[in-house]
């Protein structure tokens, strides 16, 4: 039992139901051949009021998606447009997924149920709406890492493997199969934006911000932005601060995501939809996490970049509604705001209180040139020098403005810190597929959750639901 306070009672709403009728279309999911518990996160299932299901009622929603109790009557697949690497699709939206179900959590924050795997939808064009075994197991792997380095993710709240043999060109095939579901805030894009442009659907889009705001709300503009009373200026405060923090959040964990697209970037601010991600082995700005990925164009070091890009796509959707300026001025805090954040989260991830944004400057430079020169790898740098030990020269220098936190957690008195290397990923994947062994997996997510236990909440982002 993970120790969390009582489980909190189950609150449907769904509020995405008023705007249904342009944002998505109702679906029927997949009916599987087998469905097969693997893995139920029951920390995040107290948060929502879920966890008293026993394991044949949590098949029957979350594998034969049977509707929850006055929730969502149909699965919506969600339409949206996107840049993939840097290309317009029009020609996509949920095609192997769907909302499922919407609620309260225990602080009153809405929470969304989404899919992945769960079958064909009027935007899966050739693909067949599948989800590899291998894939699901992998995001569980990048969630609870993530989410143990305070990254704001979504969190890998059920996986059933469902019995097909699915056949893929980029891996061994034929490939077990799964069906996932995740938890997180919102699944409205910045591309869901962009088709609404594209459609010059000006009310819909109107509707779409005053929607994000209510149900994701964040702090207003500063004092002297221009137009900040404008709904859509506010809303592009608020996802210009969430995605500068999440792009800060990824550096600092060590993180490449790999497919930075429009349609990959929520509004909420939140990480999610994981494919071929990688921790880096060692501090390297040119590592990619995809093969196809030839450019580099969502390096490691080009991540805050990306996201900056992203948030330009999402200014001019909104023009729609707003002139440049004020969009333009919103824009250009996204430098600072990510300057700021890195800052703060670096120290927190060392153990330090955090510092001014000069001190915090120089141990972010300090600690990325200490870890280029010697080749270690970034878990065991932050290990290694947790709350202020085993530094020397300039490391040592940038140190002494911090203090460190206190108390600290036994975790970090051990030798050697918890990573998650590829090689790893595929022992564990190995068991799995070799010995139908899940223990590893079910190991080493206990192991990432002391982790997180260990470093404690991780420092108040600007603009995000927390």
């Amino acid at each position: 039992m993970d120790p969390i306070d009582a489980p909190a009672t189950y609150r449907p709403d769904t509020p995405i139901r008023g705007l249904s009728e342009w944002l998505a279309d109702p679906v029927r999911p997949a009916d599987f051949p087998e469905t097969t518990l693997r893995f139920r996160n029951d920390r995040a299932a107290r948060e929502v009021g879920l966890s008293d299901f026993d394991d044949a009622q949590w098949i029957s929603h979350f594998g034969r998606f049977e509707p929850l109790l006055d929730n969502l009557p149909d699965p919506l697949a969600l339409k949206y447009h996107g840049h993939q690497f840097r290309v317009y699709n029009p020609e996509i939206g949920d095609g192997r997924g769907f909302l499922f179900a919407q609620m309260r959590d225990e602080r009153g924050r809405l929470m969304d149920l989404g899919t992945k795997g769960s079958g064909q939808t009027s935007y899966s064009r050739a693909g067949d709406g599948r989800l590899t075994l291998k894939g699901a197991v992998r995001e569980i792997l990048a969630t609870e890492m993530l989410e143990a380095l305070g990254v704001d993710t979504s969190r890998t709240f059920s996986v059933i493997e469902t019995g097909e043999e699915l056949e893929r060109g980029d891996e061994p095939s034929p490939a077990r199969s799964a069906v996932m579901v995740r938890l997180s805030h919102g699944h409205i894009r910045i591309g869901t934006f962009q088709r609404l442009l594209a459609l010059e659907q000006r009310d819909e889009m109107a509707q779409l911000v005053d929607y994000c705001l209510e149900q994701f709300p964040g702090p207003p503009p500063p004092d002297d932005a221009p137009g900040r009373d404008e709904p859509a200026v506010r809303l592009m405060h608020q996802v210009v601060e969430r995605l500068a923090d999440l792009a800060a959040s990824w550096m600092v964990a060590s993180f490449v995501h790999g497919v930075l697209n429009t349609d990959n970037m929520n509004i909420s601010g939140e990480s999610f939809d994981y494919g071929p991600w990688r921790f880096l082995p060692k501090w390297d700005p040119g590592f990619t996490a995809a093969y196809f990925d030839h450019a580099g164009l969502y390096a490691f070091g080009r991540q805050p970049e990306a996201l900056h890009w992203n948030c330009g796509q999402f200014a001019v959707a909104l023009r729609l509604l707003a002139d440049a300026p004020p969009l333009i001025a919103a824009m250009e805090r996204f430098g600072p705001l990510y300057m700021r954040a890195i800052g703060r989260r670096w120290a927190w991830r060392l153990g330090l209180e955090p510092g001014d944004d000069e001190a915090n400057g120089r141990l972010v430079a300090a600690s990325e040139k200490l870890m280029r020169e010697t080749g270690e790898q970034p878990d065991a740098f932050f290990h290694r020098h947790r709350a202020g030990k085993a530094a020397e020269g300039e490391m040592a220098e940038a140190l002494a403005a911090f203090s460190p936190m206190e108390p600290e957690h036994d975790y970090w008195r051990e030798g050697a810190p918890e990573s998650m290397l590829i090689d790893e990923v595929e022992t564990i994947w190995s068991a799995i597929a070799e010995r139908d062994d899940w223990a590893p997996l079910y190991d080493k997510v206990a192991r990432l959750r002391r982790v997180g236990e260990a470093h404690g909440r991780p420092p108040e982002p600007e603009g995000h639901l927390r």
